[in-house]
């Protein structure tokens, strides 16, 4: 029996992109185009905040570093093993989850002043 290329967990021979071994995630067919456009797009909505804008500074480095990991690597593999963060299929619903999140601080501002001030007691614990 040839083992070549199969992973430790029996079964499941993830270089050839049968499985993802998650549970009710399925492999990608384009992982890269799939990434390289929801970055676009978590970018594109980075670009409507200020630039002081603390979340759009820090995400919009992460999301740079990915991209060019993308860009850079063709082999799923070691793309996988330079972003870190799990398999191609894990980092897709993390661009999606992101995306989202980016739209919805776009609506929700946060780098703007108060409406009014905080309570004194917001921040004591216990009460």
């Amino acid at each position: 029996m040839n083992l070549s290329g199969v992973n430790s967990k029996p079964g499941l021979v993830l270089w050839l992109g049968k499985a993802t071994g998650l549970t009710d995630l399925a492999v990608s067919k384009t992982p890269h185009h799939t990434l390289s456009v929801l970055y676009g797009k978590i970018l594109r909505a980075l670009q409507k905040m200020p630039e002081s804008a603390a979340y759009r500074k820090y995400t919009e480095q992460i999301v740079m570093e990915r991209m060019s990991v993308v860009n850079a690597e063709k082999d799923i593999a070691v793309l996988e093993k330079k972003v870190g963060c799990g398999q191609v299929e894990e980092l897709i619903i993390q661009a999606e989850n992101e995306l989202i999140l980016a739209r919805k601080m776009l609506t929700w501002k946060p780098w703007e002043p108060l409406v009014r001030e905080a309570p004194s007691s917001q921040w004591k614990w216990p009460l």
